[in-house]
């Protein structure tokens, strides 16, 4: 039995609020879980202290058992000091300007000097 902790969603609809649940890997998201170890608002602001609350006792047991935080579990885990942070690869190179819109880019900023 594969274990992970992770979200699960609740809240209505466009008020979104999350329960961070130890699950077994084949539950539904939503639905059975072993045990409640946390919360997440997305709703408050980033610095807010009630934003991610999280149980560390719990947490630290079920990473000991073998537990698998997801991704988005895995990066408040790793703020909060209780695993490293996970690193994330730099993003797709695919969504940078194209090769004439850099020409334009750089012509424009040199005008804007020229002008200056």
């Amino acid at each position: 039995m594969s274990v992970k902790i992770r979200l699960a969603r609740a809240g209505a609809k466009k008020r979104p609020y999350y329960h961070i649940v130890v699950a077994d890997s084949h539950s539904p998201r939503d639905g059975r879980f072993i045990e409640k170890v946390g919360a997440y608002n997305p709703m408050l602001p980033s610095d807010h202290a009630e934003r991610v609350r999280l149980v560390s006792e719990r947490i630290t047991h079920w990473l000991s058992q073998g537990a698998q935080p997801t991704d988005r579990v895995a990066r408040f885990l790793g703020n909060a000091g209780l695993i490293a942070k996970p690193s994330y690869n730099e993003q797709p190179k695919q969504s940078a300007p194209k090769k004439k819109a850099q020409e334009r880019a750089a012509a424009a900023a040199k005008a804007a000097e020229a002008a200056a």
